[in-house]
This record gives structure tokens, sequence and C-alpha cells, in this order.
């Protein structure tokens, strides 16, 4: 059985800084057994998008470039799939927020731009991302297939069928979420539950493992809530982490119990594929 680590970090300083620390980070889990090793979102930088500054555009990375490249050899060298959020410029005043996906073997898979671009206090995303372009794409990696998403995306039913549709086994979702200080004392419980509960009902909808790696820690005036954690198919937490220590989450996932858990819960086969037309439109009236 593949085992997955979840990188549960905070924010650094400096592009190298973070570089360094999560290099020690992605050693220490293939050293633990890790195959699978899940950056938090956007591990390189602080999570600049607490507000509009044009200065933050200058952390972006071109994508493949030498941070790509990095960490396709830090992948080769351990033998494990390596799945990292990043920061990205794609041209001229065209940014995304991406992850890149090498196999064991060092190769850049591939890269998936978040689809979901939220806007909220604190959260002022839509000032620096473009919505990603790259469809569902699912990666055929040596130690299982795997769709992966970001953040944002995790509250879309849509993004993880049309995933699971494309054969992943296991969704994964790098995130940055966290607490305002306003809302904390009356919402903090009921948002917790909500994101946690909506991303349960994916894996079980689903019929797959479900991995979310969070942030730790407080930038500007987000409380990050960490509380990684990973789902089988039926929707049971098998591996959390804690709200404030920085940690790695493992499990070790039972990819045949996917395939037995579709068997006995024929989701798929039971879709009514000729009555959701509507789906694609915006509003029904």
């Amino acid at each position: 059985m593949p085992r997955i680590a979840l990188l549960q970090s905070r924010g650094f300083a400096t592009k190298e800084e973070a570089f360094k620390h999560h290099e020690t980070l992605i050693r220490d889990a293939a050293k633990g057994g890790a195959n699978i090793v899940v950056t938090q979102e956007l591990f390189l930088t602080p999570y600049f998008c607490t507000v509009e500054d044009p200065a933050f555009f200058d952390l972006a990375d071109p994508l493949p470039g030498p941070v790509t490249d990095r960490l396709g050899q830090l992948a080769k060298e351990l033998g494990i799939v390596l799945i990292s959020s990043l920061f990205e410029h794609r041209g001229a005043g065209l940014y995304h927020n991406t992850a890149s996906i090498h196999d064991a073997d060092g190769l850049l898979l591939g890269l998936y731009r978040k689809s979901h671009i939220p806007q909220d206090p604190a959260f002022e995303e839509k000032f620096y991302f473009t919505p990603g372009d790259t469809g569902w794409p699912v990666w055929d990696t040596k130690f299982g297939k795997i769709g992966v998403l970001i953040c944002w995306d995790q509250w879309y039913p849509e993004a993880a069928r049309l995933m699971a549709l494309g054969g992943a086994q296991v969704l994964v979702y790098p995130t940055a979420i966290g607490w305002l200080p306003e809302e904390k004392p009356t919402l903090g419980d009921a948002q917790h539950c909500a994101w946690e509960t909506v991303q349960r009902g994916h894996a079980v909808a689903n019929g797959c493992y479900l991995a979310a790696v969070n942030r730790v820690g407080t930038e500007g005036n987000t409380e990050f809530w960490g509380r990684s954690f990973v789902a089988n198919p039926y929707g049971e937490l098998v591996a959390k982490a804690s709200t404030e220590k920085e940690e790695i989450l493992y499990h070790d996932l039972d990819l045949g119990a996917v395939e037995n858990f579709r068997r006995i819960w024929p989701f798929f086969r039971d879709r009514r594929i000729d009555a959701y037309d509507e789906l694609t439109k915006r509003w029904r009236s």
C-alpha cells in the first residue's frame, strides 16, 4: 500500500528559507516511508493574498522552470511522487495558483491550475490569480492515480466528480484556509465543520480517498487552522493533524479498497447522465 504524507507547515520570510525547510520535511517524509508527498498551498511564500499589493506578483515563478527542476531532482532522488503548490508567472500580467506533479522518477507529469478563485476579506485571490484552464487531469503515477485540486476547488462537487470519472483513486487538495478574528468566536467551529464535511462527502460520493493539507500559524489577521486530514471512501477520518503544530501526517492508502467500494456502492453506474444537462447553466429559472 502506498503511504501518503501531508506536510502541514507555516509561512516563511523568503522563498529560499521555505524551500530549504520543506526539503527537510520532504526528506523526513521519505524516511518515514512516504511514497506520495504533498505540500500546503503556496508553500514557497507567505499567504500574500491577505491584501491587494502588486509587489507580490514578484513572488511568482515560471513553470516549468528552476523551481520545478529542483523539485523533480528531489522526487527522483527519493523515489517519491511529489505534489507541490506554487505561484506561477505564465506570461506578461498572467498569473496562476498552480500545482506541479512529479512522478517517482523525477519526471514532471504536468501542472494543474486552480480553477475556482475566491474573493473574500483576507482572501483577495481574484486580484492575483487567473482561473485555471488545465481542465481536470488525473495523473497516473507510480503509486496510484491522483487528482489534484487546490483549496477553493474543494467546495465544488463537480470538480471532484470529474477527477473521479477520470480514474482518480485519491483526491489531493493543497490548502490555505483559516479563521478571521472577528468571525472565529461565533462561526469558527461551523466554518471548520463545513470545510471538513464537504470534502468527506466528496470521498463518499466518488468512492475514493481524499487528502487535504492545510497551513498553520497566523499571517496578517488570518489564523490558519491546520487540521489536515485523510478520509477513506466511506468518509471516515483515518488520519488528522493538529490545529497549531507543524507536522507530517501519514496514512497508508489501500487502493484496492477503492475498487471494492465502487462495486458495492455503484454511484458511477447509477448516474443519470441523460438528465443533467442543466448543470451547465448558471441558474435554473
